[in-house]
């Protein structure tokens, strides 16, 4: 029996909310993933996985990226992120977190950071990509 994590139906509409009040940070590095920008490849922002919304995910990568504001500075969220980077890691996905200053004064060494976080060649352009990010579990 195979169990669905990507994209419940029942968190469309707040994934569609998220992407219409996007922080600053995530329009900032959004203009650096999108399109293919970075290496060729396919980044989607508010991706659900499993119950969980992340910022930014890369299938073909199976690569969480999050951007952490103040909201992220304190026990009860540590603890909430904990829990959601351990269920990342239980489906074999790779997480990079980064605060929200950070991408404002460095967004090349984040771009940088990310890049060398893949696993894969750069794909030629015109080049298809592969079917990435795909978990089953009986």
């Amino acid at each position: 029996m195979q169990k669905r994590y990507f994209n419940h139906p029942h968190l469309v509409e707040r994934r569609k909310a998220l992407r219409n009040h996007a922080t600053k940070a995530e329009k900032f590095l959004w203009a650096a993933l999108k399109k293919r920008s970075l290496s060729g490849r396919k980044f989607r922002r508010q991706h659900s996985i499993g119950n969980y919304i992340v910022d930014f995910y890369c299938p073909e990568e199976k690569l969480i990226i999050e951007l952490d504001g103040e909201t992220h500075n304190n026990s009860v969220q540590e603890e909430y992120d904990t829990h959601r980077t351990q269920f990342f890691k239980q489906l074999g996905l790779a997480i990079l977190r980064f605060e929200n200053k950070t991408v404002f004064e460095s967004r090349d060494m984040v771009l940088e950071t990310i890049i060398a976080e893949f696993k894969q060649p750069p794909r030629p352009l015109g080049t298809p990509p592969s079917k990435g990010g795909e978990i089953t579990k009986s």
